[in-house]
């Protein structure tokens, strides 16, 4: 398929995946080359590593071990509100991870209502700060990602598998062994891989929980690298083992999720004979119901908080708002621009230079492109005046990989069905993308400009570095909020962030979907 003519030209996508490998691998090139020295690795940056990776495994491990139970409950039962539930399972992904801290820090926190409880029976009050707070937010973040990755392993057992088991005389310890243990070896290391990188560049999380410097990742200790000591040399080692990291952990994602399935089935409504009995039932109902108030209750905490703090906001909260909504616009378009052209190539077969281009972007530190573009820019242009387009550029390289998730299956099953009949036809070029392949892409374009603006209007990573005093995002004004412990006007900020996320993510997937239900 990849050498026959095709109705589109790979050559956008192929020149987007060009452009964003040398913008991860120039600027981080750049960083190196302008460091005056580079003296190893010291005693904190060891440390750092360990942290890293402790907080990493133990994150992952929580997140799909909980999710493994959380995701059979799901599988096993029907009630009124699971796909509502389910799509719950969604929200903390795109939920900012400023407003996430705040609401875990009003449940959990030493003020916070699980505190408050235990007080009241005389126990000593949580401590959120340190290991166990990184692992609990990067579990809050994390759980329902893993949940929906799991669960899809579940859904795709054929539903003949279950009925034919039962036929059998299976009990549910022989349907575990039988369909159910097969199944999670396939699906967990990937989930596994998947979550273990992405709390690899924890830098938030770390930054408002980590409790001090014994709590350091290797993204934060990027950031003391270049915000207090300027040492680029010491940043650059720091970004590249980060990278090599991150990128081997993608990399397992992408081959151990490459497996077979279950095989196909007839599509019918999957029964289950094997969670009938009471104990079972009152396993998964626990298993739901703890879930849920696990993620329930911080976003509840937040909009509890933020109502009164509504009021306190001044000019500044608000304007920092709008720069947040541009930034966010700006940076999903610049992620379309990107996304759609390279999406089109791996749906022409040739998909290589894609995956490692979307691996870089998950596994780049935004602080380290970031700075590589300001030592670029500087001789020409004042840097600081061009924080905000960086900061959008940033963002949208970073939410590329789940843009090119959203966007290649529909792609593939354009070309697909399309293609043959678009060449006979002549309709190939710029022609079939505005007349074939954009009107069908459109729920997915929908879909991955939601996503894409969400995750930058809940940033905090290069506008925390190169913003001055006069201008700042939504979630950097929230930080200092924090930091001045003006928490009753960080609260009502950080509603103003949550419905400000949540709305540009429901307009942009509402758009693409709106045609279908004309």
């Amino acid at each position: 398929m990849a050498r026959r003519a095709q109705p589109v030209s790979a050559l956008p996508g192929a020149g987007a995946a060009l452009l964003v490998a040398a913008l991860i691998l120039g600027t981080l090139a750049a960083v190196a080359l302008r460091a005056e020295s580079a003296r190893g690795f010291g005693a904190s940056d060891w440390a750092a590593l360990r942290f890293t990776l402790t907080q990493a495994l133990l994150s992952a491990g929580l997140s799909v071990g909980l999710a493994i139970g959380l995701a059979r409950a799901l599988a096993r039962r029907r009630f009124v509100g699971r796909s509502a539930l389910i799509a719950l399972l969604g929200a903390p992904f795109i939920l900012p991870v400023i407003v996430a801290i705040l609401g875990l820090l009003a449940v959990f926190g030493r003020a916070g209502w699980v505190s408050q409880i235990l007080m009241f029976f005389g126990l000593e009050p949580l401590q959120i700060y340190g290991l166990h707070g990184v692992a609990l937010a990067h579990v809050f973040f994390n759980l329902p990602l893993a949940t929906r990755l799991i669960l899809q392993g579940w859904q795709e057992i054929p539903a003949e598998r279950f009925r034919l088991a039962a036929q059998l005389g299976a009990g549910p310890r022989a349907m575990w062994q039988l369909l159910e243990a097969p199944m999670l070896k396939r699906v967990v290391p990937g989930a596994l891989a998947v979550v273990f990188a992405i709390c690899l560049s924890s830098f938030a999380v770390a930054l408002t929980l980590g409790g001090g410097p014994r709590a350091t990742t290797l993204e934060l200790a990027i950031y003391q690298a270049f915000r207090f000591d300027f040492d680029l040399g010491r940043a650059a080692l720091l970004s590249g083992l980060q990278l090599v990291l991150t990128g081997l952990a993608a990399f397992v994602a992408l081959r151990v999720s490459a497996g077979d399935g279950a095989g196909a089935g007839l599509d019918r409504v999957v029964r289950r004979w094997d969670g009938g009995t009471a104990l079972a039932r009152g396993l998964d109902g626990l298993w739901i119901t703890l879930a849920a108030l696990f993620l329930l209750l911080p976003l509840a905490a937040v909009v509890a908080a933020g109502i009164s703090g509504l009021l306190e906001l001044k000019a500044s909260v608000w304007m920092a708002a709008l720069t947040s909504v541009l930034v966010a616009l700006l940076s999903t378009v610049i992620l379309l621009l990107l996304a759609l052209p390279m999406a089109a190539v791996v749906a022409l077969g040739r998909s290589a230079l894609i995956e490692v281009a979307g691996i870089l972007g998950l596994a780049a530190s935004p602080l380290v492109i970031g700075t590589g573009l300001f030592i670029v820019i500087y001789p020409i242009a004042d840097p600081f005046a061009l924080a905000l387009p960086v900061t959008a550029l940033v963002n949208a390289v970073m939410a590329l990989p789940f843009a090119l998730r959203i966007l290649v299956p529909q792609a593939r099953e354009i070309l697909g069905r399309y293609g043959k009949l678009s060449m006979s036809l002549d309709l190939t070029g710029r022609a079939f993308v505005l007349r074939v392949f954009l009107p069908r892409m459109r729920a997915q374009i929908g879909f991955a400009a939601g996503l894409g603006a969400a995750l930058s209007m809940g940033d905090l990573g290069v506008i925390a570095l190169f913003a001055d005093p006069e201008v700042a995002t939504l979630p950097l004004q929230i930080y200092r909020l924090m930091g001045a412990y003006r928490m009753e006007a960080a609260a009502g900020a950080a509603l103003l962030l949550l419905v400000l996320s949540m709305g540009v993510f429901w307009i942009f997937d509402r758009g693409g979907r709106w045609h279908a239900e004309a």
